[in-house]
Order: C-alpha cells, then structure tokens, then sequence
C-alpha cells in the first residue's frame, strides 16, 4: 500500500515523533486511520524485532487500561492450563518469526548476520519476548492480530473487550 502524506502527517501524531523505519501500514480502519505499522527490523545498525507496531493512540489507551487491569496474567495463566490455547500461541510465536524474517528486506537480512543478530532474530518472538509461553505486551499481540487477520490472544482481546469494535479516531 502506498502511505499518503495525510497518512504520514497522522502517523507522527499518533506516535507524537516522525517514525523511524516504517515500511507500511500494515493494518488501517475503513476510514483510513492507520492502527498498525510495518516496521523494519534494523534501524541504524540496531536490531528492532518488532514487525508490527501499534500506532493507534485509541487502541493504545484501550489496551493500556486492560493491561493495567491484570490481563497479561490471567492470560499466561490461562496458556498454562489450556493446552489447545498454549499450542496456537506458540504456533502464532513462531509465525511471527518466520514471517518477520519472510518481510525483511535482504540488505536487512544480511546485515543482521554480519551483526550477530541472526540469533536474537531467530529466538525472540512477538513483542521481543524471549519465553514464548508468556505475553511481554498487549498492545504488540493485538497488532500483529490486526496485521494478520487473527491470533490465539488477539482473538481473546476480542472476545473479552470487544476491541475489534472500537471507533478509531487516531
């Protein structure tokens, strides 16, 4: 998808700076609000693991009120004792890393092995976690659920905050 300059413009004021290292709006409402971003996984020689960021100032908040409210707990609880739950999370981890590696550019992809980074690529999964039977952050699951049209926890945000419902303005 092409980023328009209104686009752009909306992009720097939901992350309140111009952003570094966005290749394309991976996910917007039907009006057109950018909600989740493309993002490159080296930034000057510095490693950034996170293929999706979420850029929507109102899914942000939502999420932020939920995370505070306990629900990265009763989830990894809940990953615990659910095996099915436990076995789609790590599955929708390892598509993450393969498809991270899958969108990388090959300048990207080459430089990060002569970095040393190849291993931490390979290891790390959404959110930049490295145990991925736990959620880091709500707010990195939610948009690559967005980005890809369904995850196991991004399905359960769903289904227990109606997120999927919410008005973006920005």
């Amino acid at each position: 998808m092409t980023i328009t300059q209104q686009q752009l413009e909306l992009i720097a004021a939901q992350l309140g700076r111009q952003p570094r290292g966005l290749v394309d709006i991976a996910w917007q409402n039907k009006q057109g609000v950018p909600a989740v971003l493309q993002m490159r996984s080296l930034v000057d020689d510095q490693p950034f693991p996170t293929l999706y960021w979420l850029s929507s100032k109102d899914l942000y908040q939502a999420i932020a009120e939920i995370e505070t409210g306990g629900e990265v707990k009763r989830i990894e609880l809940q990953i615990e004792a659910d095996d099915d739950l436990r076995a789609a999370h790590l599955a929708d981890q390892q598509r993450y890393v393969d498809l991270r590696w899958k969108m990388m550019e090959e300048s990207d992809r080459l430089r990060i092995e002569e970095l040393g980074f190849t291993e931490l690529f390979n290891r790390y999964g959404i959110g930049g976690i490295r145990h991925w039977d736990k959620v880091r952050c709500l707010h990195m699951q939610y948009a690559y659920h967005l980005a890809v049209g369904g995850t196991a926890i991004g399905r359960l945000l769903d289904e227990r905050f109606a997120l999927h419902t919410l008005d973006l303005q920005i």
